[in-house]
């Protein structure tokens, strides 16, 4: 059955490159995040043709991301949301809350509850599709949390979540799902298209261990600017539905929220099935009786099964989670 919320599409495949509009800075260039909107017989068989699936790996390899569109229900995004926004509140309640580098932008997990467990949004299948064929195998979620952006008037410094040595090739997407549109005006994520390559430790003010690690020197954003301004940065429009694919590598930064409403942006990484990982990302945590919810065929999910109630909006956020690989 299609999601109700998905366009209609003809039933010849039929290949499209579009682009959003986006808020970037006066110039001759727009940058902008490339779309992907499946057909219908894509939608059918929950994979992307061949052509679709070539133009999403270029984009990951030139831009550093993609962006899949009316892939998600909506209906199951608002119950989420209603959920996770009750959340947001009580944990910006908090004195000493989980603030990664301001207190406008906090990271959330999801409640690990069955009636709140959605395939479309934590294992779509396209998703899964991209990763794969990106990173080889079957690759690992080691990481489901998200990212929520309170009314501020404060950004994120410009930071790449990779703040360590890391292999020079892909070896890990963010896999970003927003349950509400995502807007320059709530905060959509500030992005510098095609920095993936250049996030290596040398570029970086401080790595990890550092409470700010992984900001990027001041100088080499400058230099990114004026060498490369259809790059970015720019803040793109992800409408309600969509998912979005990041190269954790990529340089980004998290933009203040002008409005009342907490926007929240869920945040699945899959790591390649050869990334040698280890620290505290490693396994997840869900309550007993989600064993079956969590046994995909196609992507390895890494978790232990505790006696609930589990204590999701307790657990540790920021860097205390290491991204690094064994030796």
């Amino acid at each position: 059955m299609l999601l109700p919320t998905l366009r209609s599409a003809a039933s010849t495949f039929r290949h499209a490159r579009r682009f959003l509009a986006t808020h970037a800075p006066s110039s001759s260039f727009t940058p902008a995040v490339q779309s992907i909107q499946p057909s219908q017989d894509e939608i059918t068989s929950g994979r992307l043709a061949p052509r679709n699936m070539q133009t999403a790996l270029e984009a990951l390899h030139e831009d550093g991301i993609i962006m899949l569109q009316d892939v998600v229900n909506h209906d199951n995004l608002d119950k989420l949301n209603a959920r996770m926004t009750a959340d947001a509140k009580y944990l910006a309640s908090l004195t000493d809350g989980p603030y990664n580098y301001n207190r406008g932008n906090i990271q959330q997990d999801p409640p690990p509850d069955p009636e709140m467990w959605f395939d479309d949004i934590f294992t779509n299948k396209f998703a899964i599709d991209v990763t794969t064929a990106l990173l080889g195998g079957k690759p690992k979620m080691t990481f489901c949390s998200g990212n929520t952006a309170l009314k501020s008037a404060e950004s994120q410094p410009v930071h790449t979540d990779s703040d360590f040595a890391h292999p020079k090739i892909p070896f890990a997407l963010v896999v970003n799902v927003g349950l509400v549109d995502m807007k320059p005006e709530n905060g959509s994520t500030e992005l510098w298209l095609g920095t993936q390559s250049m996030a290596q430790p040398d570029a970086q003010v401080t790595t990890h261990g550092d409470r700010a690690s992984g900001r990027i020197k001041e100088e080499l954003l400058e230099k990114r600017k004026a060498e490369a301004p259809q790059k970015g940065p720019f803040q793109p429009v992800i409408p309600k539905g969509s998912i979005v694919l990041r190269d954790l590598r990529l340089w980004h930064c998290g933009k203040p929220n002008t409005t009342e409403v907490p926007r929240v942006m869920l945040a699945m990484i899959h790591f390649a099935p050869w990334y040698r990982q280890e620290g505290i990302a490693l396994r997840l945590e869900f309550p007993k009786g989600m064993e079956p919810l969590l046994s995909h065929p196609a992507l390895d999910i890494p978790a232990d099964f505790v006696d609930p109630p589990v204590k999701y909006l307790e657990r540790a956020f920021g860097n205390a989670y290491d991204f690094n690989q064994r030796d």
